[in-house]
């Protein structure tokens, strides 16, 4: 999900082209000269920054988060489904644009957020599963935590092999997606959910294997989007880089919350 919008940046790729002066400073370097007193304009005042791309990020998640709650509070499907289409639309434009305006993102997130309220608030409704949306937030918040922990403590890192699994695992989850997206329009299924209810294997749904197989590819997309982080800090990327960082994590962490719910409802639907 959000990895592909960071590893098509070349900025973002371990070989980007790095500053003649970098390798002799460091990211808390980094920090302490970017704020000091006459910090000279277009050099470490500019440049990608840890603290940067964490407060662009943080903002539009509580942007997301406060919009969420009318959207919680007072469900409309039709704006709903407007506003999903609309932030799918500005998240595709975002996608392929080098820049990520701050405008849009923001609109991105205010769109986002309104869907992901109503629609969490829909889900609980409709399947009976009162405080879904505060577990499927809970869960988001510790998995986001426990994978950051993991990365800034060496213990895991973006390798060749994570690579690829993140590569074919998300080309496959996208085309079954796909399928089922078919299934449920067209094939009239008791639950709604197309084959991620209504096929279980040793009586587990499907749609809780797929979902637990979705929840591990969007935390390896974690791992890749702190990778491209740090390969952009390292290089010394110029400061308006720190939006796009921040978009694709916005984006992964989305996902992750859209698959807890997806679990949860589906467990909860069919006691």
């Amino acid at each position: 999900m959000a990895s592909p919008i960071l590893s098509s940046n070349r900025q973002f790729a371990p070989d980007a082209a790095i500053d003649a002066n970098a390798s002799t400073i460091s990211a808390a370097d980094l920090g302490n000269l970017s704020t000091a007193p006459g910090a000279p304009s277009g050099t470490v005042a500019d440049v990608f920054t840890y603290p940067g791309v964490i407060l662009k990020t943080a903002s539009l998640v509580v942007v997301a988060f406060l919009v969420a709650f009318p959207g919680y509070l007072y469900p409309n499907s039709l704006f709903a489904f407007g506003a999903m289409i609309g932030a799918a639309v500005i998240g595709l434009v975002l996608a392929f644009m080098r820049n990520t305006p701050p405008i849009l993102a923001f609109l991105f997130a205010v769109l986002e957020g309104y869907a992901l309220g109503a629609y969490s608030r829909i889900i609980e409704l409709a399947y009976d599963v009162p405080g879904a949306a505060l577990q499927a937030l809970l869960a988001t918040a510790v998995t986001f935590a426990v994978v950051l922990a993991l990365y800034s403590s060496g213990k895991v890192r973006y390798t060749p092999k994570m690579q690829k699994f993140l590569l074919i695992g998300m080309v496959s989850y996208a085309l079954f997606s796909l399928v089922n997206l078919l299934i449920m329009i067209f094939g009239g299924t008791e639950y709604g959910w197309g084959l991620r209810s209504d096929v279980t294997i040793m009586g587990i749904p499907l749609g809780i294997l797929i979902g637990v197989f979705a929840v591990i590819l969007a935390c390896v997309s974690l791992i890749a989007d702190f990778d491209f982080v740090e390969n952009a800090v390292k290089s010394r990327q110029p400061a308006k880089l720190e939006w796009k960082a921040a978009f694709g994590i916005t984006l992964t962490i989305v996902w992750l919350y859209l698959e807890f719910l997806r679990i949860i409802a589906i467990f909860g639907g069919r006691r």
